[in-house]
């Protein structure tokens, strides 16, 4: 194998392959990535058997043939050669060593047979279709805060990915909870994906998927099947396997009659919930808010530290209330908000407190409060 890229387009290709690559492998080849080289392309391929990226890059070829080498080391070079350095890769496929050359620099690594790295088995997908990158990157952007962290309950380290019905017609939804918190964010339904079964993606899966996204023109074809979920512009393949495991039946959590309605600029409302939870204690974070009419005080009391209190002009109507949260989750509602205002449902102190994007009802969020 033999072949010359521009540096910048195979250190592209490269980190996205190797930051699927887990640090801590006791499989020698999950550490490697596989270089296939044919025609005038070049791609890259990694796995940690649940997840699985290929990246391809234009290259100028003149021997056909493919290796694996270490994705952490080979990374590491790229990065580290010049800007605009024209990179030679060689490996003659005998003496188990892949040469890198790039300008007066020089490098041999030590690879692996390809026959060894394992290719993730493709799968018959039930629904394919194909959806703007800015749409998808809204749904798990909004959605991915609220995943779970616990392993016992695994069925919630993802975000549920699934059709639903809104007012009568489809639409494509991603929803994720904790427990603690809940994000439901609706999208106008693809054409093709009406048939697609809900799956659970990994939160691993998510965090690679986002670097798909960037290009606001680019279309993602989706695939998706009981097991497996695939993403792909022209130039990436993400595959990953999904969870196995039911969702909860989330519709049970989002609260309808919840009818006191607090309306408040949400970066102000952000950056007050900011700085009075500064003097919180790490443990709790609680942050009380208190209601009056069209008027909003936040504070904190912390025994052992100190207290707080900021007041802000809100549009409030209803009745007084007292209301805590933690701290951190309100923070991370409040800026998931895109437009100006953030809009309030509360019910009583000991009920899940409904939160919405202005008038948007694409996008809820449910937080359940805290004792202060």
């Amino acid at each position: 194998m033999e072949f010359s890229i521009e540096r910048a387009a195979l250190l592209k290709a490269v980190a996205q392959a190797q930051s699927v690559v887990e640090r801590r492998n006791t499989i020698p080849i999950l550490a490697n990535v596989l270089i296939e080289a044919e025609g005038d392309q070049v791609s890259f391929r990694a796995t940690d058997l649940d997840i699985e990226i290929v990246d391809q890059a234009p290259a100028k070829v003149s021997r056909a043939g493919a290796t694996t080498v270490s994705a952490v080391m080979f990374h590491e070079i790229v990065r580290k050669l010049p800007d605009g350095a024209l990179v030679t890769i060689n490996d003659d496929g005998t003496s188990g060593r892949m040469s890198v050359d790039a300008g007066r620099s020089s490098f041999s690594l030590a690879t692996l047979p390809r026959e060894d790295f394992p290719v993730m088995a493709s799968s018959e997908y039930e629904a394919n279709f194909a959806a703007p990158a800015p749409v998808l990157r809204r749904l798990f952007d909004k959605s991915k805060f609220a995943i779970s962290t616990e392993e016992t309950r695994y069925y919630l380290n993802g975000v549920y990915m699934h059709v639903s019905d809104y007012e009568g017609s489809q639409v494509l939804r991603c929803v994720a909870t904790d427990g603690h918190r809940l994000a439901r964010i609706d999208a106008e339904l693809p054409e093709g994906a009406g048939s697609m079964p809900g799956v659970i993606v990994p939160r691993k899966t998510v965090g690679e998927l986002r670097k798909l996204l960037d290009d606001d023109e680019a279309q993602i074809a989706v695939s998706v099947s009981e097991t497996k979920v695939r993403f792909a512009t022209p130039g990436i393949t993400l595959t990953s396997k999904v969870i196995d495991g039911t969702f909860p039946d989330y519709t049970r959590v989002i609260p309808s009659g919840n009818t006191k309605r607090l309306e408040v600029d949400a970066s102000e409302f952000a950056q007050a919930v900011d700085r009075v939870a500064t003097v919180s204690s790490e443990r709790s974070r609680a942050v009380k808010l208190a209601l009056d009419e069209d008027r909003l005080v936040l504070s904190v009391n912390a025994p052992d530290s100190g207290a707080a209190e900021e007041e802000l002009a809100v549009a409030y109507p209803d009745e007084p209330l007292e209301i805590g949260f933690n701290a951190k989750y309100l923070l991370e509602i409040a800026s998931q908000v895109d437009r100006e205002n953030a809009v309030f449902l509360f019910n009583s102190s000991g009920d899940p407190t409904l939160m919405r994007e202005g008038s948007d009802e694409s996008a809820v969020y449910v937080v359940m409060p805290m004792r202060v």
